[in-house]
C-alpha cells in the first residue's frame, strides 16, 4: 500500500504538512467534508484558510480527492481511491442521507460534441441517492 507521502511524490509534488493532514483527515471521513468541515478539524494545526483552499484545489487537479457539490450548493471533498481512473472519465454517487461519495468506475463518461469553437475543459456527473447501507437502515425501520 503507498503511504499519503508516496502519492503526492509520485506526482513531483512536494509532501507538505498541509497536504499530508488533508489526505490523513480525508482518509478518515465518514462523509464528503466542506473546506469549512476541513478548516475546523485542522484548526489548532496552524493551516491558514487560503492555504486549505489551495491544498483542495491542488489535490482535486491531480486526482487525489473528489469535489462535488451538494444541494445546498457547497463543495465537499473526499477522498480518491489510489487506484481509482481520471476523475473526468467516471461518474459518482453521493449518498444524501450519510453524504458519503464513492466512485462508480464501471459507469464511463464520455465528453459530448460541442459546438464549433467551444473547448470543454471536464465532464462531472454525479449520481445522489442512498447508499446500500443506508437504503438497508431504512428498510430495517420501516
Amino acid at each position: 500500500m503507498t503511504s499519503h507521502a508516496e502519492r503526492i511524490r509520485a506526482l513531483g509534488a512536494r509532501a507538505t504538512p498541509a497536504r499530508l493532514a488533508v489526505l490523513r483527515l480525508l482518509e478518515t471521513a465518514e462523509r464528503a467534508l466542506s473546506h469549512h468541515d476541513i478548516e475546523a478539524a485542522l484548526a489548532g494545526t496552524g493551516f491558514d484558510r487560503v492555504t486549505l483552499y489551495r491544498v483542495l484545489d491542488w489535490m482535486v487537479e491531480n486526482g487525489l480527492a473528489h469535489r462535488l457539490t451538494d444541494a445546498q450548493r457547497v463543495f465537499r471533498f473526499s477522498l480518491a481511491a489510489s487506484n481509482a481512473p481520471a476523475h473526468n472519465s467516471h461518474a459518482h454517487f453521493r449518498c444524501e442521507a450519510c453524504g458519503k461519495v464513492f466512485c462508480l468506475d464501471q459507469v464511463l463518461v464520455q465528453a459530448p460534441a460541442l459546438p464549433q469553437g467551444f473547448s470543454g475543459k471536464s465532464v462531472e456527473l454525479c449520481i445522489t441517492g442512498q447508499c446500500a447501507r443506508c437504503e438497508g437502515q431504512d428498510a430495517q425501520q420501516s
